[in-house]
């Protein structure tokens, strides 16, 4: 809670692939995104109660899911199955999730990838990082239309 009373509430963004879903969290304000983690994937029930306890944790009021179609625009097998997967979510999660159109967003995160590689950074999963594009994407765009 901030000093007046009013509730903090952050949005979360996932980047969810076949091994891994990055997660990423806004600021308070839903200003800036930042990669929070990588959580290996288990089961679906086990994914999504990780993600509940996240959500709770951190005071989430929505979850962006990054969706995965091609540069020219068309859903191909991974797209179908993150909006499948995406779909569960909904169901399971207290909170709304929206799918959100990830291409750009994997543009900037492979830009932090070389940045890190060229820097001699030691490799790791970056699935957060991609979390924290899609979601800085997602802030950004909403803040020029002018709101959620």
């Amino acid at each position: 809670m901030t000093d007046d009373g009013r509730r903090i509430r952050r949005l979360m963004a996932l980047d969810v692939g076949e091994r891994r879903i990055g997660v990423a969290l806004s600021d308070p304000s839903q200003t800036v995104a930042r990669a929070l983690a990588v959580l290996e994937r288990r089961s679906k029930a086990e994914d999504v109660e990780r993600l509940r306890r996240l959500i709770a944790e951190h005071h989430v009021e929505r979850v962006i899911v990054g969706y995965p179609r091609s540069l020219s625009g068309e859903e191909g097998p991974q797209a179908r199955r993150v909006a499948r997967w995406a779909e569960a979510l909904r169901a399971a999660l207290p909170v709304p999730v929206e799918l959100w159109d990830e291409r750009f967003s994997t543009l900037i995160a492979a830009g932090v990838v070389r940045e890190r590689r060229e820097r001699g950074r030691k490799r790791r999963p970056l699935d957060d990082v991609a979390a924290a594009a899609i979601l800085q994407d997602y802030l950004d765009t909403k803040s020029a239309a002018g709101g959620p």
